[in-house]
């Protein structure tokens, strides 16, 4: 760590009192005693959370949204007449962005971090290092250290307090602030405390379930016979069952039974199945707040979905969960990674969005056989972009886009080339 707290001063001190507007104060006394409680008993915050398998899945896959496509810096430049997009390798935040923030985090790890804090708290908090100028490093805050207060001059103040650390006072040019839907327009809407309702259900629910199979006694059925029976009776029922009706390799035969002997099985009772039901509600109720489909986590309510339906979900969640919390990150980077200078020189942030094919060989060949062109359309990929999608060298003659007219290239001034002639049969 290169001089966090050292290089900047702060205002040290007790801790603010709280007020409704501060995030990190009211965060930390929940997680103190337990978090917010539910109407069902529980408690409830992002620890409690994540022991949920489902808000555990829905976290990461809104986590993984933005850490699992590249996210590079890019600069639109002016050549031969045209504005082209460029990676911005000699910037010196190309390196942070792409390989690593820090000395302990990689991107991808820095990134998933920031979006576990923007999927649970609505809120994430980077400290920038500003050296001469440019950032030199970039950590992240848990979200539960940090208090944000709007001042009468509607500037931010960020108040950071790390364990066993003093607390320091940062203003909003130091602290890359990634923020959630938000009300106030300043901090993030808190998705565990506006969900506490479905989680706390949905331990309460886990944990009844858990306490009947740890404390019931549910025999598989029950055998009476009339009389009581001795010790050695019994014994003798015992091994006889053990012996011939016990065990996989018994498993469908008739029970013989004598002395008026009586034998009901123990099915799965109503209320049972009223658990699991409340359950299947539960996955669909915590994956409706955080805007995941159910498909997502491995479920999928009725079973009846078909590998075409299920193909235009996982559509459906690229489009409507994963690009928005990606445009909502890029959003941001631009604004507080970047000096205004470098916006208006052309620099900006992107993920690769054309990474999600990757895994889908055969829709990645569709989607540049389109991008080419052909077949009465326009191409709007050249082949050597198409290779660079796949880290390829380029070839010669490849920067050429194909007008749809018998697929002839487009000159450098935009009018395609007229192919040459070719000598007829009596030339």
């Amino acid at each position: 760590m290169r001089g966090l707290f050292g290089s900047l001063s702060g205002a040290l001190g007790g801790a603010p009192e709280a007020k409704e507007t501060d995030y990190g104060s009211i965060e930390l006394w929940r997680d103190l005693f337990g978090g917010p409680v539910s109407h069902s008993g529980v408690a409830v915050n992002w620890k409690r959370a994540l022991e949920v398998s489902t808000g555990l899945r829905c976290a990461t896959i809104l986590a993984e949204a933005i850490c699992s496509v590249p996210f590079k810096l890019y600069q639109r430049v002016e050549r031969d007449g045209r504005i082209r997009r460029v990676e911005a390798r000699d910037h010196p935040l190309w390196d942070l962005l792409a390989t690593g923030p820090n000395d302990w985090q990689t991107s991808y790890e820095f990134r998933e971090q920031i979006g576990l804090h923007l999927a649970l708290c609505g809120n994430a908090f980077v400290f920038l290092n500003w050296v001469r100028g440019r950032i030199v490093e970039m950590i992240p805050f848990e979200p539960g250290h940090v208090t944000v207060e709007q001042k009468p001059d509607w500037s931010i103040e960020y108040r950071v307090t790390p364990p066993g650390m003093p607390q320091q006072t940062f203003p909003a040019g130091v602290i890359w602030h990634l923020r959630g839907r938000s009300w106030n327009g300043f901090l993030g809407l808190e998705p565990i405390r506006l969900l506490r309702e479905a989680f706390g259900l949905a331990l309460a629910t886990e944990e009844s379930h858990g306490r009947m199979h740890s404390n019931a006694v549910r025999p598989s059925g029950v055998l009476s016979v009339e009389g009581e029976l001795t010790e050695k009776q019994f014994l003798n029922w015992r091994r006889w069952i053990d012996a011939y009706y016990a065990g996989r390799e018994h498993v469908g035969k008739a029970l013989l039974l004598d002395r008026n002997a009586k034998w009901q099985s123990q099915q799965m009772s109503g209320v049972d199945a009223q658990h699991l039901q409340t359950r299947g509600f539960e996955v669909e109720e915590i994956c409706r707040g955080f805007g995941v489909l159910p498909i997502m986590v491995g479920y999928t309510g009725d079973k009846n979905s078909t590998y075409a339906s299920a193909e235009q979900m996982f559509l459906a969640h690229q489009v409507h969960t994963a690009r928005p919390l990606q445009r909502r990150v890029e959003g941001s980077a631009d604004k507080w990674l970047l000096t205004p200078a470098e916006r208006k020189a052309g620099f900006y942030t992107g993920f690769v969005d054309g990474e999600i094919l990757r895994g889908d060989a055969k829709s990645r060949a569709e989607y540049n056989k389109i991008a080419l062109g052909g077949a009465g359309n326009p191409g709007w990929l050249s082949p050597n972009d198409i290779r660079g999608h796949d880290e390829l060298e380029p070839v010669p003659g490849g920067d050429h886009i194909y007008a749809p007219v018998n697929s002839g290239p487009i000159g450098e001034d935009g009018v395609p080339v007229a192919a040459a002639k070719q000598p007829g049969p009596s030339e």
